[in-house]
Protein backbone atom coordinates (compact mmCIF):
# COMPACT_ATOMS: atom_id res chain seq x y z
CA UNK A 1 0.00 0.00 0.00
CA UNK A 2 1.64 3.32 -1.02
CA UNK A 3 2.16 5.53 2.11
CA UNK A 4 4.08 8.34 0.07
CA UNK A 5 2.18 12.20 -0.24
CA UNK A 6 3.08 14.24 -2.94
CA UNK A 7 5.84 13.87 -5.80
CA UNK A 8 6.63 11.47 -6.70
CA UNK A 9 4.27 9.31 -4.31
CA UNK A 10 0.81 10.40 -5.23
CA UNK A 11 0.98 11.91 -9.14
CA UNK A 12 1.19 8.46 -10.72
CA UNK A 13 5.04 7.94 -10.47
CA UNK A 14 5.26 5.26 -7.86
CA UNK A 15 1.78 4.12 -9.76
CA UNK A 16 3.01 3.39 -12.90
CA UNK A 17 6.34 1.82 -11.80
CA UNK A 18 4.59 -0.48 -9.77
CA UNK A 19 2.39 -1.34 -12.86
CA UNK A 20 5.79 -1.92 -14.67
CA UNK A 21 6.47 -4.63 -11.68
CA UNK A 22 3.32 -6.04 -12.13
CA UNK A 23 2.24 -5.43 -8.33
CA UNK A 24 -1.13 -4.52 -7.57
CA UNK A 25 -1.32 -1.46 -5.27
CA UNK A 26 -3.98 0.43 -2.84
CA UNK A 27 -5.70 3.96 -4.30
CA UNK A 28 -5.90 5.19 -7.63
CA UNK A 29 -4.52 4.26 -10.96
CA UNK A 30 -1.71 6.37 -12.96
CA UNK A 31 -4.08 8.74 -14.52
CA UNK A 32 -6.61 9.52 -11.86
CA UNK A 33 -3.40 9.67 -9.74
CA UNK A 34 -1.72 12.31 -11.92
CA UNK A 35 -4.74 14.31 -12.66
CA UNK A 36 -5.92 15.13 -9.14
CA UNK A 37 -2.53 15.99 -7.98
CA UNK A 38 -2.62 18.57 -10.18
CA UNK A 39 -4.86 20.97 -9.30
CA UNK A 40 -5.49 22.90 -12.47
CA UNK A 41 -6.77 19.94 -14.51
CA UNK A 42 -8.92 18.61 -11.04
CA UNK A 43 -10.40 21.89 -11.09
CA UNK A 44 -11.63 21.66 -14.54
CA UNK A 45 -12.67 18.41 -14.65
CA UNK A 46 -14.65 19.56 -11.34
CA UNK A 47 -16.26 22.52 -13.37
CA UNK A 48 -17.67 20.20 -16.21
CA UNK A 49 -19.21 18.24 -13.86
CA UNK A 50 -20.87 21.13 -12.62
CA UNK A 51 -19.29 20.73 -8.90
CA UNK A 52 -19.03 24.07 -7.03
CA UNK A 53 -14.79 25.47 -7.08
CA UNK A 54 -13.63 28.88 -6.52
CA UNK A 55 -12.95 31.66 -9.05
CA UNK A 56 -8.90 31.14 -10.44
CA UNK A 57 -6.12 32.51 -12.03
CA UNK A 58 -3.44 30.24 -13.49
CA UNK A 59 0.31 31.81 -14.12
CA UNK A 60 3.35 30.00 -14.99
CA UNK A 61 7.26 30.65 -14.39
CA UNK A 62 7.84 32.03 -17.40
CA UNK A 63 5.01 35.13 -16.74
CA UNK A 64 5.89 38.11 -15.47
CA UNK A 65 5.11 38.35 -11.51
CA UNK A 66 4.19 41.87 -11.34
CA UNK A 67 1.91 41.82 -14.17
CA UNK A 68 0.21 38.35 -12.47
CA UNK A 69 -0.04 41.00 -9.00
CA UNK A 70 -1.69 43.09 -11.39
CA UNK A 71 -4.02 40.22 -13.44
CA UNK A 72 -5.20 39.10 -9.69
CA UNK A 73 -5.82 42.28 -8.27
CA UNK A 74 -7.64 42.86 -10.90
CA UNK A 75 -9.78 39.77 -11.57
CA UNK A 76 -9.89 38.14 -8.24
CA UNK A 77 -9.25 41.17 -5.40
CA UNK A 78 -6.54 41.13 -2.77
CA UNK A 79 -8.13 37.87 -0.54
CA UNK A 80 -6.78 35.08 -2.56
CA UNK A 81 -5.05 32.11 -1.79
CA UNK A 82 -1.85 30.93 -3.65
CA UNK A 83 -0.70 27.35 -4.21
CA UNK A 84 2.09 25.29 -6.19
CA UNK A 85 -0.20 23.34 -8.78
CA UNK A 86 0.94 19.63 -7.82
CA UNK A 87 2.06 19.48 -4.66
CA UNK A 88 0.36 18.34 -1.60
CA UNK A 89 0.43 18.69 2.56
CA UNK A 90 -0.39 22.62 1.94
CA UNK A 91 3.30 22.54 1.02
CA UNK A 92 3.89 26.23 -0.46
CA UNK A 93 0.38 27.24 -0.09
CA UNK A 94 0.20 31.52 0.89
CA UNK A 95 -3.01 33.27 2.16
CA UNK A 96 -2.66 36.74 1.04
CA UNK A 97 -4.88 39.51 2.53
CA UNK A 98 -3.16 42.28 0.93
CA UNK A 99 -1.55 43.02 -2.72
CA UNK A 100 1.51 43.92 -0.95
CA UNK A 101 2.04 39.95 0.07
CA UNK A 102 1.18 38.62 -3.16
CA UNK A 103 4.26 39.16 -5.14
CA UNK A 104 6.27 37.00 -2.37
CA UNK A 105 3.40 34.71 -2.49
CA UNK A 106 3.91 33.99 -6.13
CA UNK A 107 7.88 33.83 -5.99
CA UNK A 108 7.23 31.00 -3.14
CA UNK A 109 4.99 28.93 -4.77
CA UNK A 110 6.86 29.08 -7.79
CA UNK A 111 10.01 27.34 -5.31
CA UNK A 112 7.40 24.54 -5.31
CA UNK A 113 6.35 24.29 -8.96
CA UNK A 114 6.40 25.68 -12.03
CA UNK A 115 2.74 26.37 -12.46
CA UNK A 116 1.18 27.94 -9.57
CA UNK A 117 -2.94 28.35 -9.08
CA UNK A 118 -4.10 31.80 -7.27
CA UNK A 119 -8.09 30.74 -6.03
CA UNK A 120 -10.25 33.78 -4.29
CA UNK A 121 -10.35 32.97 -1.03
CA UNK A 122 -13.46 31.83 0.60
CA UNK A 123 -13.92 32.61 4.38
CA UNK A 124 -15.66 29.58 6.18
CA UNK A 125 -15.17 26.12 8.01
CA UNK A 126 -12.69 24.22 6.68
CA UNK A 127 -14.77 20.72 6.17
CA UNK A 128 -13.49 17.31 4.42
CA UNK A 129 -15.52 14.16 3.09
CA UNK A 130 -13.77 11.06 2.75
CA UNK A 131 -15.10 8.16 0.12
CA UNK A 132 -14.84 4.58 0.08
CA UNK A 133 -14.79 2.04 -2.92
CA UNK A 134 -17.32 -0.46 -2.22
CA UNK A 135 -18.33 -3.79 -4.06
CA UNK A 136 -22.10 -1.84 -4.04
CA UNK A 137 -20.15 1.80 -4.87
CA UNK A 138 -18.64 4.50 -3.62
CA UNK A 139 -19.61 5.78 -0.18
CA UNK A 140 -19.14 8.82 2.22
CA UNK A 141 -17.84 8.92 5.49
CA UNK A 142 -19.48 11.07 7.99
CA UNK A 143 -17.99 14.94 7.28
CA UNK A 144 -15.35 16.41 9.75
CA UNK A 145 -15.01 19.98 10.32
CA UNK A 146 -11.41 21.05 11.24
CA UNK A 147 -10.77 23.03 14.12
CA UNK A 148 -7.63 24.89 14.78
CA UNK A 149 -6.38 27.78 16.72
CA UNK A 150 -7.71 31.50 15.74
CA UNK A 151 -5.63 33.03 12.83
CA UNK A 152 -3.86 29.58 12.17
CA UNK A 153 -4.44 27.42 9.00
CA UNK A 154 -4.41 23.70 8.01
CA UNK A 155 -0.91 23.86 7.11
CA UNK A 156 1.58 21.40 7.06
CA UNK A 157 2.23 22.02 10.43
CA UNK A 158 -0.98 21.47 11.76
CA UNK A 159 -1.49 18.64 9.88
CA UNK A 160 0.97 16.52 11.31
CA UNK A 161 1.54 17.92 14.83
CA UNK A 162 -0.27 16.45 17.56
CA UNK A 163 -3.13 18.50 19.44
CA UNK A 164 -2.27 21.78 16.80
CA UNK A 165 -6.33 20.58 15.68
CA UNK A 166 -8.99 19.54 16.11
CA UNK A 167 -11.39 16.94 14.25
CA UNK A 168 -15.07 17.50 15.21
CA UNK A 169 -16.70 14.19 13.17
CA UNK A 170 -19.36 14.84 12.49
CA UNK A 171 -19.30 18.16 11.44
CA UNK A 172 -22.42 19.96 13.10
CA UNK A 173 -24.13 20.59 9.90
CA UNK A 174 -27.44 20.69 8.77
CA UNK A 175 -28.65 17.45 7.40
CA UNK A 176 -28.90 18.76 3.66
CA UNK A 177 -25.48 20.31 3.86
CA UNK A 178 -24.00 17.27 5.23
CA UNK A 179 -26.03 15.21 2.52
CA UNK A 180 -25.00 18.12 -0.20
CA UNK A 181 -20.98 17.84 0.92
CA UNK A 182 -21.13 13.44 1.03
CA UNK A 183 -23.25 13.61 -2.46
CA UNK A 184 -20.35 16.13 -4.37
CA UNK A 185 -17.33 14.30 -2.22
CA UNK A 186 -19.04 10.60 -4.44
CA UNK A 187 -18.95 12.53 -7.57
CA UNK A 188 -15.51 14.41 -7.54
CA UNK A 189 -13.69 11.14 -6.67
CA UNK A 190 -15.61 9.52 -9.62
CA UNK A 191 -15.21 12.09 -12.24
CA UNK A 192 -11.60 11.92 -11.02
CA UNK A 193 -11.48 8.29 -11.66
CA UNK A 194 -10.32 7.32 -8.22
CA UNK A 195 -10.47 3.72 -6.95
CA UNK A 196 -10.51 2.43 -3.53
CA UNK A 197 -10.14 5.86 -1.36
CA UNK A 198 -10.29 9.47 -1.78
CA UNK A 199 -10.73 12.34 0.75
CA UNK A 200 -12.49 15.64 -0.53
CA UNK A 201 -11.42 18.90 0.96
CA UNK A 202 -13.86 22.07 0.86
CA UNK A 203 -14.61 25.56 2.59
CA UNK A 204 -18.02 26.10 3.79
CA UNK A 205 -19.08 29.80 4.08
CA UNK A 206 -21.70 30.45 6.52
CA UNK A 207 -24.00 32.31 3.86
CA UNK A 208 -23.01 30.50 0.29
CA UNK A 209 -22.72 27.48 -0.76
CA UNK A 210 -19.84 24.54 -0.74
CA UNK A 211 -16.40 25.01 -2.68
CA UNK A 212 -14.96 22.36 -3.18
CA UNK A 213 -11.18 22.74 -2.85
CA UNK A 214 -9.50 19.62 -4.39
CA UNK A 215 -9.37 15.85 -3.95
CA UNK A 216 -6.54 13.37 -1.68
CA UNK A 217 -6.46 10.34 -3.86
CA UNK A 218 -3.88 8.91 -1.01
CA UNK A 219 -5.16 10.86 2.45
CA UNK A 220 -3.12 10.70 5.39
CA UNK A 221 -2.94 7.32 7.95
CA UNK A 222 -0.82 9.14 10.84
CA UNK A 223 -2.62 9.37 14.17
CA UNK A 224 -2.91 12.65 13.41
CA UNK A 225 -4.78 12.29 9.86
CA UNK A 226 -8.28 12.72 9.26
CA UNK A 227 -9.04 9.92 6.50
CA UNK A 228 -9.09 7.44 9.81
CA UNK A 229 -10.97 9.38 12.37
CA UNK A 230 -13.92 9.71 9.49
CA UNK A 231 -13.73 5.92 9.27
CA UNK A 232 -14.05 4.87 12.87
CA UNK A 233 -17.04 7.15 13.63
CA UNK A 234 -18.47 5.17 10.21
CA UNK A 235 -17.70 2.34 11.97
CA UNK A 236 -14.52 1.01 10.71
CA UNK A 237 -11.63 0.75 12.84
CA UNK A 238 -7.93 1.19 11.26
CA UNK A 239 -6.99 -2.95 10.87
CA UNK A 240 -10.69 -2.65 9.18
CA UNK A 241 -9.92 -0.67 7.27
CA UNK A 242 -6.77 -1.59 6.16
CA UNK A 243 -7.83 -4.82 5.69
CA UNK A 244 -10.65 -3.88 3.07
CA UNK A 245 -8.35 -1.75 1.56
CA UNK A 246 -5.63 -4.38 0.91
CA UNK A 247 -8.46 -7.15 -0.01
CA UNK A 248 -9.64 -4.73 -2.97
CA UNK A 249 -6.30 -4.51 -4.22
CA UNK A 250 -5.12 -8.10 -3.84
CA UNK A 251 -8.75 -8.97 -5.88
CA UNK A 252 -7.81 -6.92 -8.96
CA UNK A 253 -4.70 -9.37 -8.58
CA UNK A 254 -7.09 -12.32 -9.03
CA UNK A 255 -8.81 -10.92 -12.17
Amino acid sequence: MPILHGPPGEDGTLQGYLEILGLEYVGSGVHASAVAMDKVTAKQIFDNANLPIAAQKVFKQSDDIADAVKSVVGELGNQVVVKPATQGSALGVTLVSDENSLHQALTTAFDFDKKVLVEERVFGKEITVGVLDTDAGPIAFPVIDIITKEESRYDFEHRYTKGLSQHIVPADLSAEQTNRLQDIAIQAHVALGCRDLSRADFIVPNDKEEILLEVNTLPGMTPTSLYPDAAKVYGLSFPALMRHLVERALARKLQ
